[in-house]
């Protein structure tokens, strides 16, 4: 018997996308790598820093030249903002730029642990949305804020697994699945995921998502790093979605007790 799936997309604002990988574009050693890194992880969409997009020198490369944004979804983002206004601003000059209106927001609140300030984090989101931007928000994986920043508008809750480019996986798994469990929106780890069994581990727990980018960029091969990525993704929504096995403490025998000589 043959089991047909059910399309698994996710939706994300007006955008619907068959990958669950977002990959950022920083990092890499050249945008040839990046984009051979992107192709190989399948992604759909891509994180793109507007402050440090090249838009003065007309002899540099760009990113443009290597990823086509017909072709793939750019996700113009706030990295390097650390006040409301900077954040604003910066995506304000992002829809002047390309007419962009789905947007990461990030708000740091700390240089040596990248922290999000909420408060700031908060007040930015309300405002955008009152602009018409629909909002990504990088965030804490605290639960109380995390809702607060739905019920004000914001189209994905992107907490952090653990410090931004530290490696160190999901720290929290507790408050990561209040958070999952709680929301009606999506739920995309977005900052610290180290390699492709951190992924797997957020999607069996009920990510909508996970956002990558220093775990692919500084892996020795980043091009593998992608390909793994893509698949343990896959891997990990399709375990969520076929529900594990129920845990228990003592041992249960795998082989049935009647008809044993």
């Amino acid at each position: 018997m043959v089991v047909k799936l059910k399309k698994d997309n996710l939706k994300i604002g007006s955008k619907i996308l068959k990958s669950r990988l977002i990959v950022g574009t920083g990092k890499y050693k050249s945008f040839l790598e990046t984009a051979k890194a992107i192709k190989a992880s399948g992604a759909e969409m891509v994180t793109v820093a507007v402050r440090r997009i090249n838009i003065i020198d007309k002899r540099k490369p760009i990113l443009t030249d290597y990823l086509n944004p017909k072709k793939i979804i750019y996700l113009p983002n706030t990295a390097g903002c650390f006040n409301s206004e900077e954040a604003l601003r910066t995506l304000r000059l992002a829809r002047e730029m390309g007419g962009w209106k789905l947007v990461k927001l990030e708000v740091l609140g700390d240089k040596r642990t990248l922290y999000p300030n909420m408060i700031e984090t908060l007040k930015s989101t309300k405002i955008l949305v009152k602009e018409g931007f629909k909002v990504m928000v990088y965030c804490t994986d605290d639960p109380l804020f995390a809702k607060k920043l739905e019920d004000s508008g914001a189209t994905s809750i992107m907490p952090l697994a653990s410090p931004i480019g530290s490696g160190l996986g999901i720290q929290n798994k507790i408050n990561i699945s209040l958070i999952i469990k709680q929301s009606k929106i999506p739920v995309i780890i977005d900052a610290g995921i180290g390699t492709a069994s951190d992924a797997t581990i957020a999607m069996e727990m009920g990510c909508d998502a996970v956002l990558i980018n220093s775990a692919i960029a500084k892996a020795k091969n980043p091009i593998l790093m992608a390909k793994s990525f893509r698949e343990a993704v896959i891997s990990g929504r399709n375990a969520y979605l076929a529900k594990r096995m129920k845990k228990n403490y003592f041992a249960i025998p795998s082989s049935p007790k009647k008809g044993i000589i």
